[in-house]
């Protein structure tokens, strides 16, 4: 990962921690040369290795200082490499990825430390080889006076490493069991603080409580980092023991140099020798606990990664004849719940165009409940379909299943004949307009907000005028300080807020960005709007759908009864269809809740 981020920046890193790693042991050899030549009274000798250790100590601030700023360098694109790399994971995988809330664990895993973690991984990985490199230079000093000084200065630095490194992994298990505790601190930080639920907040004084689940929340996570800290802080007493060894290799070498078996020299080497040496051994060993600990959490991010993506298999396209056939059972299961013959049922569809559902169930992902059971349905191309149905009927899950935002678990959805799963996604995805009724309000300018509708015209502002035509927003965008280029929304400076009523004109703009469209889906399009605007957005929205596909989700009876075909919902089945005409005759249950929505206007 490293390589491929910057090969330039990686070949001079490892150039610098090795001239790095070098230069203290050169400069211990000068140190010891310049006492040698002291003692010796050499004072031209004396100058020069001083003059020596002057340029090696200068040589190891440059190198270190480059060694600082290519790493930090490095760490930084590495760092947005793997938070694009995450992103771009997350814009790969298939909508019910997001509605997993272990899928969710395992994207904040990987996020909470993608901008930190790698750049420390980097410095690690190459301080470990800075001072594998220093301590063998070190080590080799050291021979010369005892083999048993190297494995004294090896062994005493083992016990606190060891300990360093259980207690990071105490503390890796410890944040990865609780990313769901995490996640909820955050909301409720979210809640507390956040524009969106600012209101309620306030109205129904939930301030108090709710601050006080976050205290008991946070005060829990704390008790449970302080355990782990002390246990930390215990193992590291543990690095007395080196320190004890050094003064007792210290003392050794002194009394050599007392008994005139080494040179004061030599002493001073020795000593710096050690004492360096074993300072580079346990800063190897601190670096080799501390990529362990990275390790662990980029294995967070690299399980995240592994993420399979859903590829929809793509089988052989099925002959001519064989789709005619899929698209007229479609057809006839249809017409029979409507009480016509199979012949009938074609003549009335006239062609297999359209999209037709056949014997489609649902669930959702670790879910026992259906949210749509065994669903035959046709809406042949050209038409309008309402859906009806009480809250959690499966209105808006059919919504999502007829644009291929998820898979069925039993049957098939055909569009034009084909199963959905045949088609390339880019093409599905272009032949659908949708506003959801959970549309999105981005902090993103006037221009941006109707021409994300379709990305390769966002720069095109006669089609976005035309858009925010269609869809009622011109108005609200010529209002605007500065047009197309307003900020909307309040997170960013110069932004302006738009009312719910306005923010949904502009998401129905966005819809209408899509001319090519030939299928419109408004899951509940009006709801914010007031009478009137809901009056003018549907006069429009049915000039506009002459010769289109459209499918509306709407409880307001006005609204439903311009579609050509009204299906109703009950509980994932479709209990009735039929015109408005013909449910009202029926008396069934769409009678009934048309007349309870009309009672209310007498």
């Amino acid at each position: 990962m490293v390589w491929k981020s910057s090969p330039r920046l990686t070949l001079a890193l490892v150039a610098m921690t090795v001239g790095a790693a070098l230069v203290p042991p050169a400069t211990a050899w000068a140190g010891k040369r310049i006492v040698d030549n002291v003692i010796a009274r050499r004072a031209h000798d004396t100058v020069r290795w001083v003059l020596l250790e002057l340029a090696l100590v200068a040589v190891q601030t440059l190198v270190m200082r480059g060694l600082g700023l290519v790493s930090q360098i490095l760490g930084l694109r590495l760092g947005i490499d793997v938070n694009v790399a995450i992103l771009q994971k997350a814009v790969d995988l298939r909508l019910p990825a997001f509605e997993d809330s272990e899928f969710y664990d395992k994207m904040t895993r990987a996020r909470r430390e993608a901008s930190t973690r790698p750049l420390q991984l980097v410095r690690e990985s190459f301080g470990l080889m800075q001072s594998f490199v220093t301590l063998a230079g070190y080590g080799a000093l050291l021979l010369r006076f005892s083999p048993w000084a190297v494995l004294v200065l090896l062994a005493s630095t083992v016990p606190a490493t060891a300990a360093e490194m259980h207690a990071s992994k105490l503390t890796f298990q410890l944040r990865s069991r609780r990313s769901q505790e995490w996640r909820r601190l955050v909301y409720l930080e979210y809640v507390l603080a956040n524009d969106e639920h600012a209101k309620e907040v306030k109205l129904f004084a939930l301030g108090p409580p709710l601050l006080a689940r976050y205290r008991a929340l946070a005060a829990r996570l704390f008790d449970e980092d302080r355990r782990v800290a002390i246990r930390r802080a215990a193992g590291q007493l543990l690095s007395l023991l080196a320190t004890v060894a050094f003064y007792g290799a210290y003392a050794i070498m002194a009394l050599a140099a007392a008994a005139g078996h080494i040179t004061v020299g030599n002493l001073t080497l020795y000593v710096v020798a050690f004492r360096q040496g074993q300072q580079a051994f346990q800063a190897m060993l601190g670096s080799i606990g501390s990529i362990y600990e990275q390790n662990l959490y980029m294995a967070n991010l690299f399980d995240f990664l592994d993420t399979p993506v859903f590829v929809p298999p793509a089988p052989p396209e099925a002959p001519m004849e064989d789709r005619a056939l899929s698209a007229a059972a479609g057809i006839v299961t249809a017409g029979a719940s409507a009480g016509l013959t199979p012949v009938e049922a074609i003549v009335t569809a006239g062609a297999s165009a359209g999209l037709s559902f056949d014997r489609v169930s649902f669930r959702y992902p670790g879910k026992s409940d259906w949210a749509i059971r065994n669903v035959s349905l046709l809406v042949a191309r050209g038409t309008s379909l309402a859906l009806v149905g009480d809250n959690g009927a499966g209105k808006t899950t059919l919504v999502k299943l007829l644009t291929g935002l998820y898979e069925p678990t039993e049957g098939r959805i055909l569009l034009d004949g084909r199963p959905l799963s045949t088609w390339d996604e880019k093409t599905l995805r272009a032949r659908f307009g949708v506003v959801f009724q959970d549309f999105n309000q981005y902090q993103l300018t006037a221009r941006d907000n109707v021409g994300l509708g379709s990305v390769p015209h966002l720069h095109d502002d006669a089609r976005i005028a035309r858009a925010a035509d269609e869809g009622g927003a011109a108005d609200v965008i010529a209002a605007l300080p500065m047009g197309l280029a307003t900020p909307l929304g309040h997170w960013f400076k110069d932004g302006t807020e738009l009312s719910g009523g306005q923010w949904q004109k502009v998401a129905l703009s966005r819809a209408f960005m899509r001319e090519e469209a030939d299928i419109l889906v408004l899951d509940e399009p009006t709801a914010s709007l007031d009478a009137e605007s809901e009056h003018h957005v549907f006069e429009r929205f049915r000039a506009l759908a002459r010769g289109r596909t459209t499918i509306i989700v709407s409880h307001r009876f006005p609204t439903v009864r311009m579609a050509d075909r009204i299906v109703v919902l009950h509980r994932g089945v479709i209990v009735e269809q039929g015109t408005h005409d013909e449910l009202i005759a029926a008396n069934g249950r769409y009678a009934r809740m048309f007349e309870l929505q009309a009672s209310g206007y007498r």
